[in-house]
C-alpha cells in the first residue's frame, strides 16, 4: 500500500504539475531548438516548451516526502542510501536545469560545454560515492549477473564514478524523441521496484515507485505530439535516480540488464562515430539507434512500443538475476 501511495503520489502531481508549468515555460519563451543534424522534420517540434523535467522532478520529491516518513522506523542505512540517491539526482537535475538554461539564454542548442559537464557528473558522483563510504553502507564486491561475486577494493571506485557518468549520459541520449525517455525509464523503474522488493531494500522500492509514477505523469504531457520536453534538466535527474538505484541496492552491474535501451542507444553512438573516424562510412542510417528507426520509416509511437519491449526484457532478465542471488 505504501509503495503504491509513492507511485500515485508522483503521478498526480507530476501530470497535475504541467497544468500550469506547460504554460508557463511557453510564456517564459522556453522553447527547444532543434538541431540541424536532426531528421527534418524534427523542425515543426521547434518552439516546444523545454525543462518540462521540472515536473517529475516536483512529483518524485513529493513523493519521497511521503516515502521518506514511512522509513522512519527503518534502520539508518536505509535512510542513508534513500536520501543519498536523491539529492544525487537532484544535483544531476540542477547541472541539466544550468544546462538547459544557458541553451535558452544564447538562443541556441549549445549549452554547457562537454568537459564542464563531465566534471559536473564526476564530482557529484564522487559526493554520493563518499556520502555511501562515510555511512557504512558501500560494499566495494561487486556481483556479476548469474556469476557470483569480486570485491574490487579500491578499483571499485573509479568503476563506479565511470558507471554513474555513463549511465548519466547515456539516458540523456535516450531522449530523443517523445515520449521514449520517460517510457523506457518507467519500464527499468518497475523493475527496480521488484528487485528492491526481493533484495528487501523498502527504501529503493518506494524510490522506484516514485520514479515510475513520475515518468507516468510526465508521459501524459509528453507522449507524441509531446506539449513538453524534458530537457537535460530531466534527463540527467533520471540517469540520477537510475543510478541512486543500481547502487541502493548494491548491484550497479545490474544496469548492463536493466537499461539495456540506455546501453544499446550509447553504443549506437560509439560504433557510428568509430565507424566513421575509421572508415568514413556510417553503420547507422544516424545515431543514437532511435533516429536510425525513424529514417527507416518507423513510427514515433512504433519505435517507444518496441523500445519499452526490449526495456522489459531486460527487466525479466534483471529480476531473474537478482532472484538468484
Amino acid at each position: 500500500m505504501q509503495t503504491a501511495i509513492c507511485a500515485f503520489i508522483a503521478f498526480g502531481v507530476t501530470a497535475l504539475s504541467g497544468m500550469w508549468l506547460v504554460p508557463m515555460l511557453r510564456k517564459l519563451s522556453f522553447g527547444q531548438k532543434i538541431l540541424e543534424i536532426g531528421p527534418n522534420w524534427h523542425k515543426s517540434k521547434e518552439g516546444t516548451p523545454t525543462m518540462g523535467g521540472i515536473m517529475f522532478i516536483i512529483g518524485i520529491l513529493a513523493a519521497c516526502c511521503a516515502a521518506f516518513w514511512f522509513l522512519k522506523d527503518e534502520p539508518s542505512a536505509e535512510k542513508i542510501r534513500f536520501s543519498s540517491g536523491i539529492l544525487m539526482a537532484l544535483g544531476y537535475g540542477l547541472l541539466g536545469f544550468i544546462d538547459d538554461y544557458t541553451k535558452i539564454a544564447k538562443k541556441q542548442n549549445e549549452g554547457l560545454t562537454a568537459k564542464q559537464k563531465f566534471i559536473g557528473q564526476v564530482l557529484l558522483a564522487v559526493m554520493f560515492l563518499v556520502g555511501l563510504q562515510i555511512s557504512g553502507t558501500l560494499s566495494t564486491a561487486v556481483i556479476i549477473p548469474f556469476l557470483g561475486q569480486i570485491d574490487l577494493g579500491i578499483f571499485y571506485y573509479p568503476l563506479a564514478v565511470f558507471i554513474i557518468v555513463g549511465a548519466s549520459n547515456a539516458v540523456n541520449l535516450t531522449d530523443g524523441i517523445d515520449g521514449l525517455c520517460s517510457s523506457v525509464t518507467f519500464v527499468c523503474a518497475c523493475g527496480f521496484m521488484i528487485m528492491s522488493t526481493i533484495l528487501g531494500h523498502l527504501g529503493m522500492t518506494y524510490l522506484a515507485a516514485a520514479l515510475a509514477g513520475g515518468c507516468a505523469g510526465f508521459f501524459v504531457w509528453n507522449c507524441h505530439p509531446a506539449k513538453t520536453f524534458m530537457g537535460d534538466t530531466g534527463s540527467l535527474f533520471l540517469g540520477g535516480m537510475v543510478c541512486a538505484l543500481a547502487f541502493g541496492i548494491n548491484y550497479p552491474v545490474i544496469l548492463v540488464f536493466a537499461g539495456i535501451v540506455y546501453v544499446i542507444e550509447t553504443l549506437s553512438d560509439i560504433i557510428q562515430i568509430g565507424s566513421y573516424k575509421l572508415t568514413h562510412k556510417r553503420v547507422f542510417k544516424m545515431a543514437p539507434i532511435h533516429h536510425h528507426f525513424e529514417m527507416c520509416g518507423w513510427s514515433e509511437w512504433k519505435i517507444v512500443i518496441v523500445f519499452c519491449l526490449v526495456g522489459l526484457a531486460g527487466a525479466v532478465v534483471s529480476i531473474l538475476a537478482v532472484n538468484a542471488i
